[in-house]
């Protein structure tokens, strides 16, 4: 029995020191841009051994130049608290520990847009504790280095959006024919809604679940108005009207709907009330 332990302790210190001569350095990310990632490096992998040419779709561009629709539609979509929580939160995870626990099995979920980029980043998409522990130091590593701005800024260049697409940049040309900062509403939820499934819910082409999802996103940015981005996620208010009349600024609020978005809003709020009305009937 001694031995047994005696192994077992031999084994975690191992690990440990394995983690620790092996954890990234992740304050190089507070300028410039990865050339890769572990996912982007994963995926060429993947082609190769099919024979097929590994070329990946990846064209990081500044924050200022990502739509702040499709920055606004990332964090309703994937991480209400980003701005409240330190990297990991809590409750999530608790909740899909709770969810891992029913269905005898480890699942996806609880991940915070920083767990996510560390282990875009750094991991693969292995569901072992091991890799998620790694994770929850890594995404701590970064909240202590780099701005939320920053890590957002990060998040939307490396993530996949598609078969061969990474980024922000890369998904609005690949997709729509414009550039980040070119994405209209519509646009921007169907890209943050593909992202649990980018290759099965193709932005250029949307399914049933992927259009639910659109429209899910689309309903959540309409009910925040023009509040700042920050505010969204912290505020769990309904926003105050004053707020809401208020000109965005033009960096990090989202701007006013152009005239083809507020038409397609109007004949969807219009649509919902008389959904409404019949169900009442």
């Amino acid at each position: 029995m001694r031995r047994i332990f005696a192994l077992v302790i031999v084994i975690i210190v191992a690990y440990i020191a394995y983690a620790w001569l092996t954890f990234p350095d992740v304050s190089e990310l507070k300028s410039g841009w990865p050339k890769t990632t572990s996912f982007m490096e994963q995926r060429k992998a993947e082609l190769r051994a099919e024979g097929k040419d590994d070329t990946l779709q990846y064209e990081p561009v500044p924050y200022a130049r990502i739509s702040p629709y499709l920055r606004r539609a990332a964090l309703v979509a994937e991480d209400n608290d980003f701005y409240e929580h330190k990297g990991v939160d809590v409750e999530a995870l608790k909740e899909a520990i709770q969810r891992d626990w029913e269905h005898k099995k480890l699942m996806q979920g609880g991940s915070t847009i920083t767990q996510q980029l560390a282990k875009n980043l750094y991991l693969n998409q292995s569901r072992n504790p091991l890799r998620k522990i790694k994770e929850y130091f890594i995404a701590r590593s970064l909240e202590n280095h780099l701005s939320k701005k920053r890590i957002l800024e990060l998040y939307l260049n490396v993530v996949e959006m598609g078969e061969r697409v990474y980024g922000a940049e890369a998904a609005a040309h690949a997709y729509f024919h414009t550039s980040a900062a070119g994405l209209s509403p519509s646009e921007a939820a169907l890209l943050a809604g593909c992202l649990p499934n980018p290759r099965v819910m193709n932005p250029g082409s949307p399914n049933k679940r992927l259009r639910a999802r659109e429209q899910m996103i689309l309903a959540r940015m309409r009910r925040w108005g023009y509040l700042y981005e920050e505010e969204v996620l912290t505020e769990k208010k309904q926003p105050d009207k004053k707020l809401l009349d208020q000109t965005p600024p033009t960096d990090t609020a989202t701007p006013a709907p152009t005239k083809t978005e507020t038409t397609t809003t109007e004949s969807t709020e219009t649509t919902e009330t008389t959904a409404t009305t019949t169900t009442t009937q």
